[in-house]
């Protein structure tokens, strides 16, 4: 059934967590070039992709659905470190020179606000523009004012929030993060163990009907507190940990193994990456929510449960090492021991040199525009329809997540012709 989608007039504001970091300036520094006409927004379904319609007819995406202009997007956010966005993104070595210079005026404009921050949930991260809050309640309400400042300051009509920031330490679900009446009572209480800094921006952001996106593995949204608080705001959240360079492949790769029926005996997958979030993830506590996040793409792809002689007994390992001289561009192996007809054996070899920063950017990008879309549309919770997006898409306890990535993308055009009334095409017709 058509749905009534509120025109995407007036500014949007995208408060980036973790902007001066390397995938958030490299998103704005490609978004203000793309506007600019300096740059093409590759990599980014909103701005590329075409969807067939019921009567066969191509169309972009953007010509479906009303999203928001990306020259109608104002940045902005929070960060440890003070730099502004030209500084922070000539410090993270993703981008050219000449590229930066292009748009320079604009980065230098867009100076972080104090972050929200504990050492304790990235010890290897050293901020020096941290916000002073006795409690973790104290620090949502200084996170909700800095949303309505900027709003205000920069006539913004609509804001998304969305975390670009570093992995936080694993924490299991726990009897406080059940409810949101024993999040609150946790926050309230300062619980520093429980309540992470991230849920500190998701509370706030959801409290100013402003959409959330998760672009890191940490639990934060992915609790039933966070869940019943975005009903009852009415307000959309999504994530989580943008599906970028390894885990993009598996999510490839798995579902043509299991379609011709070929069996998985291991996957050893390991990375090198020299940025910020490699710093972080050297420490195995980060690491722990990575690999969590990373380990659950390839059981819920083969349903080893019903097939048991294909998929029964794969020995899956994920490893990340942080290397320095890589920086940005990391390296990802892939060592895949498959087996087919008789049970003979066969291998995969996958080395992917993949840039993090250049394929998470416009993944942020498009989580941040649909997101919006979302809200304008009267949607809410969970947005499942946006797992295409995600390593660990983000699901209830009701439903299992779905990572083979072409269901996935069928997932969103699905949504986005019931959005408009439309059904999916009949390709025999």
């Amino acid at each position: 059934m058509k749905q009534e989608i509120k025109p995407a007039t007036g500014r949007l504001g995208v408060l980036v967590v973790g902007v001066g970091g390397a995938v958030a300036t490299t998103m704005i520094t490609g978004t203000l070039a793309s506007r600019k006409g300096l740059a093409k927004p590759i990599g980014s379904i909103t701005q590329l992709a075409t969807m067939r319609m019921q009567n066969n007819q191509e169309k972009l995406i953007k010509e479906v659905v009303p999203l928001a202009s990306l020259n109608d997007i104002v940045f902005g956010g929070w960060d440890i470190f003070p730099d502004n966005a030209y500084e922070a993104a000539k410090y993270a070595e993703v981008l050219k020179r000449e590229d930066l210079e292009g748009v320079k005026d604009e980065l230098q404009a867009i100076s972080p606000m104090a972050a929200a921050f504990d050492h304790n949930w990235a010890k290897r991260l050293n901020g020096t523009h941290i916000k002073k809050a006795t409690t973790r309640w104290e620090m949502v309400e200084q996170l909700r004012q800095d949303i309505r400042d900027f709003k205000v300051a920069n006539k913004c009509d609509r804001v998304v929030v969305l975390w670009a920031a570093s992995t936080e330490i694993y924490i299991p679900l726990s009897d406080e993060h059940q409810s949101l009446a024993a999040l609150e009572k946790a926050m309230k209480e300062n619980n520093t163990e429980v309540v992470s800094p991230s849920m500190c921006y998701a509370y706030a952001a959801i409290a100013e009907d402003a959409p959330f996106v998760m672009g890191a593995p940490n639990l934060c949204v992915d609790i039933p507190a966070m869940w019943e608080f975005a009903k009852k705001m009415q307000v959309p959240i999504a994530g989580k940990d943008f599906k970028s360079g390894q885990t993009l492949m598996k999510t490839v790769l798995a579902p043509m193994f299991k379609t011709r029926m070929l069996g998985v005996s291991g996957w050893f997958s390991t990375n090198i990456l020299g940025n910020r979030d490699g710093e972080v993830l050297d420490d195995p506590d980060n690491f722990k929510t990575k690999e969590v996040s990373k380990l659950s793409v390839l059981d819920t792809i083969f349903e080893p449960e019903k097939f048991p002689d294909l998929y029964g007994d794969v020995y899956h390992k994920v490893r990340i090492n942080y290397y320095p001289p890589r920086k940005d561009n990391k390296e990802a192996w892939d060592n895949i021991d498959i087996f087919g007809w008789m049970g003979y054996p066969m291998e995969i070899k996958v080395n992917f040199l993949c840039r993090d920063s250049i394929l998470a950017a416009p993944i942020a990008l498009d989580l941040v525009l649909f997101c919006d879309l979302a809200s304008r549309a009267g949607m809410c919770g969970i947005q499942t329809w946006l797992s295409f997006f995600c390593k660990s898409p983000m699901h209830d306890f009701d439903h299992l997540p779905e990572h083979d990535l072409f269901e996935q993308w069928r997932m969103v055009k699905q949504t986005l012709r019931g959005m408009v009334g439309e059904k999916e095409p009949d390709y025999l017709a």
